[in-house]
């Protein structure tokens, strides 16, 4: 498990690296900013709230109904109740801007 996370902090670094390097600023800052951004929109959609960001996208909370799910080991039906989940829905700009790439389309070729 140990070695998962050591993965994910190096792909995060990457990203933070490659996004600093974009605009000039220092690593560091560019990684604070992020990380106050996602712990923003985690603690905003906690309360209930939705959030749009113009050209890239909203973060919502989506209803799931109450049903009845099965513990397999105990082979006894539980009932799972009705919660929210968060989702995310590209904005228009967004989807189009990755249809019309043609990086995407050789990653995923190969």
């Amino acid at each position: 498990m140990t070695e998962i996370l050591r993965k994910i902090e190096k792909r995060q670094e990457a990203q933070t690296s490659n996004a600093a390097t974009m605009v000039e600023v220092d690593k560091e800052i560019v990684g604070q900013v992020l990380e106050d951004f996602f712990n923003v929109v985690k603690d905003k959609m906690a309360e209930g709230n939705n959030i749009y960001i113009r050209r890239f996208g909203s973060f919502v909370n989506k209803k799931r109904a109450s049903k009845k799910g099965r513990d397999i080991s105990r082979g006894e039906i539980i009932p799972i109740p009705e919660h929210f989940i968060p989702s995310f829905k590209p904005s228009k700009e967004f989807v189009e801007k990755i249809k019309g790439s043609d990086k995407v389309r050789l990653i995923n070729e190969n």
